[in-house]
């Protein structure tokens, strides 16, 4: 054991094995230990609660599943607040839950023992995609609210998501403790906006561990046991997945029907694959190994899945034998809202980034990856995620996870495109309506019909006070209020109809500087709506960059350009001849500027004498330089297309 645990610095970054290693370290200590899987498959379906929690970002979820895991004895009591569940680097450092985790507990309640299946869910738009994918196997959620910030534009995300799936709803507000904790005007706005009786929402300080007993008891009064049949054929659903450089693939299922064991064959309803069954583990939340999960439970299967493409999220696992299984109701993964290119800083890297890519995608099943390459960046990929968050998270998993050192280049999102012409139409495998991402591959306005662009609905959570600094930014962002709706006499709820171009870079940043930091934001996809799109090219000395192209809205072609060809100007190097940098949009010149070349003075050792002698030098010079710039190839370095692409 001494030089095992000698050895684990050297893998510490993988999130599975941590887990698993916390587990040995406090097995030792947990006043659980005995109990730690005997019974659990005995349990039977009706004391069997799987709930979530949802809430905005810092309104306590992960400190409240830190006492909810001391409480039922899961972890030591008095350990902090730790968030357990929070095992990523990148978790630990923004303070901020990017992955939903899964916990088994067991709570006893009028002697009878309960088996509690808690998954902890992120809070930030961006990663809407773990929440809804977590209440796929759930019967209830906890709503939590911060008793001092109130009702967020999250919260009501979550709260519509719930509903949706018509799940069992119990409202908490948390950090009561705090100084300026206004728990009874907060009650109050969950009455407003989505009518809860104010007697039925629990009040607890997560920290101080106040009331979180009684939400144990509420969980097993309130919420209903799962839909689940043990005497049914195996069926189970696939609802998150992570990688294991020594097992591979790594499956959190939820067993909706039957039972599994290790060592029995199973089938993949997507693929129609056959694997093994090689291991079976609850989360508590360290894995602890089991030899079969029943129907209502929610475990770990391993099987040897050796590729993020054999593990489909919503994907239904069989009984290899029962050849006549039906599907469970999946759920279709969110769609990519914003794109970005990704290389590696230097191309003999490009297997190894693949590899790291390819992995951390299997723990992250919202980022879609499409092949892509560039003259000036080599061969790499582009990227889609849900927002800017995601991205950032992505690209620090891959430094911290995997020692990656990617490029990105600047975030854009997909545009639709209506065709005209049998010809252009033809050249596009006969689509009318194409999907680009990527403004080098726009085609020629002579065959466009009709451009469309991704617009979002937003909402925006505020004081009064900012109203209207909040309008004027949201107008400039050319967007259109929908919705106004005072929540009380301090803050105002207001929906926006947004082009998600205008808001994936910097609108976030805006608002919470306009704000002092009191808004929230949150906003959900609305489809693509027609607009007046342009495509802007960049020339240098006439001749066409394409890495540097880029879609703007008319009414904004001119600033954009302005502002690009500044830059450019910046980041360029001196030449030997006069570069123009030019904005085009459409053939017509919108921006330009100049980047002079480096100078000679041919005269200077000339001391008076004939002045014809100096102007047929300087003549000379400037037939030279007019010769020089209409053959050179200006050079312009890769550090340049990296700074000017990249976010």
């Amino acid at each position: 054991m001494l030089f095992f645990l000698k050895v684990v610095p050297r893998f510490s970054r993988n999130p599975v094995l941590k887990r698993t290693l916390a587990g040995l370290r406090q097995f030792s200590t947990s006043p659980n230990r005995f109990t730690d899987t005997l019974g659990y498959d005995e349990i039977p379906v009706n004391r069997i609660r799987n709930f979530s929690i949802i809430a905005h970002v810092d309104h306590g979820k992960s400190t409240l599943a830190d006492r909810l895991l001391e409480l039922t004895g899961t972890i030591a009591k008095n350990s902090g607040n730790r968030q357990v569940l929070d095992s990523l680097q990148v978790e630990k450092e923004r303070g901020i839950t990017v992955k939903a985790q899964t916990a088994s507990l067991l709570y006893e309640h009028e002697g009878s023992k309960y088996l509690l299946n808690l998954i902890d869910t992120p809070g930030h738009v961006d990663f809407s995609n773990e929440v809804f994918r977590s209440l796929a196997a759930c019967d209830g959620v906890i709503l939590l609210v911060d008793a001092n910030e109130g009702v967020q534009a999250q919260t009501v995300a979550n709260y519509h998501l719930a509903k949706s799936r018509d799940l069992v709803i119990i409202p908490v507000l948390n950090k009561i403790d705090l100084k300026n904790a206004r728990p009874d005007a907060v009650a109050q706005e969950l009455f407003t906006l989505f009518e809860i009786d104010p007697d039925e929402v629990l009040r607890i300080s997560a920290k101080l561990g106040t009331g979180c007993e009684e939400i144990l008891k509420q969980i097993v009064l309130r919420l209903p046991a799962p839909d689940a049949k043990r005497e049914s054929n195996f069926r189970a659903l696939i609802f998150d997945s992570w990688f294991d450089r020594y097992r591979g693939a790594l499956n959190l299922i939820y067993v909706k029907d039957g039972q599994i064991t290790t060592g029995q064959e199973i089938a993949s309803f997507h693929t129609g694959k056959i694997y093994e069954v090689k291991s079976l583990a609850l989360l508590q939340p360290d894995e602890r190994k089991v030899d079969r999960l029943v129907a209502g439970q929610v475990g770990l299967l391993g099987c040897n899945m050796r590729t993020s493409k054999e593990s489909n999220i919503g994907d239904t696992l069989f009984l290899k034998k029962d050849k006549n299984c039906e599907p469970l109701p999946g759920f279709k993964p969110q769609k990519a809202m914003v794109f970005a290119g990704v290389y590696p800083s230097d191309q003999s890297q490009h297997p190894y980034l693949k590899n790291a890519i390819d992995k951390l995608v299997l723990n992250d099943s919202a980022v879609t990856v499409t092949p892509d390459s560039s003259p000036a960046l080599g061969q790499g990929w582009r990227l889609g995620f849900l927002g800017l968050l995601h991205l950032d998270v992505f690209s620090q998993r891959l430094q911290q996870e995997y020692d990656a050192d990617p490029i990105l280049t600047a975030p854009s999102v997909t545009y639709k495109i209506k065709l005209k012409g049998a010809k252009a139409i033809a050249a596009h495998g006969g689509n009318e309506i194409i999907y680009v991402s990527n403004p080098a591959l726009f085609p020629d306005t002579t065959v466009v019909e009709e451009y469309y662009e991704p617009y979002v609905l937003g909402t925006i959570i505020a004081p009064t006070e900012c109203t209207g600094a909040i309008i004027g930014l949201c107008v400039e962002r050319r967007s259109v209020q929908k919705t106004s709706i005072n929540i009380d006499n301090d803050r105002i709820m207001t929906t926006y109809l947004m082009p998600l171009n205008e808001i994936v870079l910097d609108f976030h940043d805006q608002l919470k500087s306009i704000s002092s930091g009191y808004a929230s934001f949150d906003y959900e996809d609305h489809g693509y709506v027609a607009s007046a799109l342009v495509r802007m090219d960049v020339l240098l000395n006439g001749q066409l960059v394409d890495e540097l192209s880029s879609v703007c809205h008319l009414s904004k072609a001119q600033t954009h350009g302005r502002q690009l060809v500044l830059k450019l100007k910046e980041l360029i190097p001196r030449q030997m001849v006069q570069v123009a940098i030019q904005a085009v949009v459409g053939g017509k010149i919108v921006a330009r500027e100049t980047l002079k070349a480096y100078r000679k003075d041919v005269t200077a050792k000339l001391y008076g004498g004939d002045v014809t002698r100096r102007m047929k030098l300087l003549k000379q010079q400037s037939d030279g330089k007019k010769k020089m710039r209409a053959i050179a190839n200006i050079n312009v370095p890769k550090d340049t297309f990296i700074n000017v692409l990249k976010r």
